[in-house]
């Protein structure tokens, strides 16, 4: 268990600091940095899924008495996933043997969606990890450990789902496990005491996040494609990797069912695999919900039952040796050997196990390339600390700016030092005193006043918002366009990934006057004796 743990720390520490977060990390960095009122207070409106993380890693941040940054962020991300492939592994080493277990976590550790949630600053990996301590906590409660055993599964699950409620669906899971088996009536009842115990804890967060559900409006329908997309990031992107993994998985399924109330391997990491992902994608038929990391714990069935199908590999290459050997004249030896179940079924030939984990190796060198990629800031869907930056060069103290829409305002929360000094026009109370994520705005009428003595203005907006036809829903956003396109041009922009800075001033400005005003031939203003931003000047 130590070494898939190790390789799993290595895995994540490797470029932790990227330079930047991404605007999911940016809620968890500012949400977490509020006092607990005020986190308390938010979640009565959003993200009442994520409350108990952002109190936890309240707590994480507080421990950092100066300016915690990135890093202390991701730190407990990539905690979690070492211990879940410890978790991985003592899985494997219990039900199997322990060149299984270290097969697993190892191939758990390498994969690369493992290592991309790693290093985020978001539940998933906590989630994945309380998950596995979870089933891990089944298999010693159904091989009667007693009911003390029971009460620590349903606590680490009910824990787990309360860090993110689609985790209740591992409990489809565990149900699968049970029935392949066969498990018997007083294993049934535990099981459904825990199980009801989960649910009845879970009913006030389903009932809140139910009426926040407008939320996750912006999920589709999944369709094959996102399955067979699911089915590759779980078994390895690369086509060699995916397709020796799957043949190794599917070799895995081999001994599915054991004799009544005996639980293996298989009938554990099987139903961890699907059963989740496809009840989540079968619900989002009727109501989308579905994103790969609200599954993300399900991946750990994979490593599973590939190190499974290896071990059978293993165990018929063992058995050939063992043949060869009985046709070179060992056969009295030999044939005693055979006849014992240990050796016949789990040949103990440490060459085999090192070939795994060379084999292990070789994968993870060919992946190496997705992982390297992964840690550049540009591959999550935006770079708040590079919007951060253009801004703190391009804007004076003074400057006004306007964000559109409002959640446009995520780089100045998660950067606030490249604004000071700006000022923001359409805020009129902060998101930790309104109990918002980002603050509440001004009226439309107290809007124009705000920009009617302004020559200049910056806008930070997302590019959908540029989108010929694109209209908002709420007033003041409806007013920031209206004045943007009535009072003003655009003088000069520059993108960077979804967000555009635009630089806006009233058409008496434009040219020859605006220069003789700013004495600065029309080009942006560097903050600070800084370097002037790319621009792209407009007709």
């Amino acid at each position: 268990m130590a070494v898939p743990a190790a390789v799993m720390l290595a895995v994540g520490l490797w470029g932790l600091h990227r330079g930047g977060m991404w605007r999911d990390e940016a809620v968890t960095y500012q949400v977490a940095r509020r006092t607990v009122p005020q986190i308390w207070r938010l979640l009565h409106g959003v993200d009442a899924v994520h409350g108990l993380y952002y109190l936890l890693m309240h707590v994480v941040l507080a421990c950092d008495p100066g300016h915690p940054g990135e890093v202390v962020l991701r730190l407990p991300s990539v905690c979690a996933a070492a211990g879940t492939a410890a978790l991985v592994a003592a899985l494997g080493a219990r039900l199997a043997r322990p060149r299984v277990g270290l097969w697993a976590g190892l191939l758990y550790a390498v994969t690369p969606l493992v290592g991309h949630y790693a290093q985020e600053g978001r539940s998933y990996a906590l989630v994945a990890a309380g998950a596995t301590g979870a089933t891990l906590l089944l298999v010693r409660a159904v091989r009667g450990e007693g009911r003390r055993a029971w009460i620590w599964y349903g606590t680490v699950l009910g824990v787990t789902c309360w860090l993110h409620e689609f985790a209740v669906l591992l409990l489809l899971a565990h149900a699968g496990t049970l029935a392949l088996s066969r498990s018997s009536g007083r294993v049934w009842r535990g099981w459904c005491c825990a199980a009801g115990g989960v649910a009845l804890s879970l009913l006030p967060m389903v009932v809140v996040s139910h009426g926040q559900s407008a939320q996750v409006a912006w999920l589709r329908e999944p369709d094959v494609e996102t399955a067979q997309e699911l089915l590759r990031q779980y078994l390895g992107p690369t086509d060699g990797v995916y397709w020796a993994c799957l043949a190794l998985g599917l070799l895995g399924l081999t001994r599915l069912v054991g004799r009544r109330g005996e639980v293996t391997l298989a009938a554990v990491a099987l139903p961890l695999a699907v059963l989740p992902p496809v009840a989540l994608m079968l619900a989002s038929q009727l109501t989308p919900l579905y994103v790969d990391r609200y599954v993300l714990y399900a991946l750990a069935g994979a490593p599973l039952l590939v190190a499974l199908g290896a071990d059978r590999v293993a165990g018929m290459l063992g058995r050939l040796r063992l043949r060869l050997r009985l046709r070179l004249g060992l056969r009295l030896r030999l044939r005693l050997r055979l006849r014992s179940r240990a050796t016949a079924t789990a040949p103990r030939w440490p060459a085999l196990t090192l070939a795994g984990v060379l084999a292990i190796a070789l994968a993870f060198t060919h992946q190496v390339p997705l992982l390297r990629t992964d840690r550049v800031p540009g591959t999550r869907p935006d770079d708040l600390g590079a919007i951060a930056a253009a801004v703190a060069r391009a804007l004076r103290p003074g400057d006004p700016v306007l964000f559109l829409p409002a959640h446009a305002r995520g780089a100045e929360l998660a950067y606030p030092a490249d604004f000071k000094g700006t000022r923001d026009v359409a805020l009129a109370e902060p998101g930790a005193q309104s109990g918002t994520l980002y603050g509440r705005e001004v009226k439309e009428g107290v809007l124009r006043r705000r920009l009617a003595g302004a020559d200049e203005v910056w806008a930070v907006m997302e590019k959908y918002a540029l989108v010929r036809g694109y209209r908002p829903r709420l007033g003041t956003e409806r007013a920031k366009f209206a004045v943007l396109n009535q009072q003003f041009v655009l003088r000069q922009e520059m993108v960077i990934d979804r967000i555009a800075l635009r630089l806006y001033v009233r058409p008496i400005r434009v040219g020859s006057a605006e220069s003789a005003v700013r004495g600065d031939g029309g080009r942006p203003r560097p903050r600070d004796g800084g370097r002037a931003s790319t621009t792209v000047p407009r007709p």
